[in-house]
């Protein structure tokens, strides 16, 4: 990731989201796609129009997400 990177100036039409869901995928999941080296997107399954959180890998993995069980690699 390149300091000083706005994650939210970023083009995301084109990503790739993924779905993790916590229980039956009835009640909405968690989607997550990679939109840039180290950078990732994270939405909300039951809010589709809603724009997408944005975080770099570190603070994916201080929040205890892991982009593996999206089955994403780092």
């Amino acid at each position: 990731m390149q300091i000083g990177t706005d994650l939210y100036a970023l083009d995301i039409s084109g990503a790739s989201f993924v779905k993790a869901c916590g229980g039956p995928c009835t009640e909405g999941c968690v989607t997550l796609a990679q939109i840039g080296d180290g950078l990732w997107a994270l939405g909300d399954s039951k809010r589709p129009d809603a724009q997408p959180l944005r975080f770099t890998t570190e603070e994916l993995d201080a929040a205890g997400i892991d982009p593996a069980r999206f089955g994403l690699n780092v």
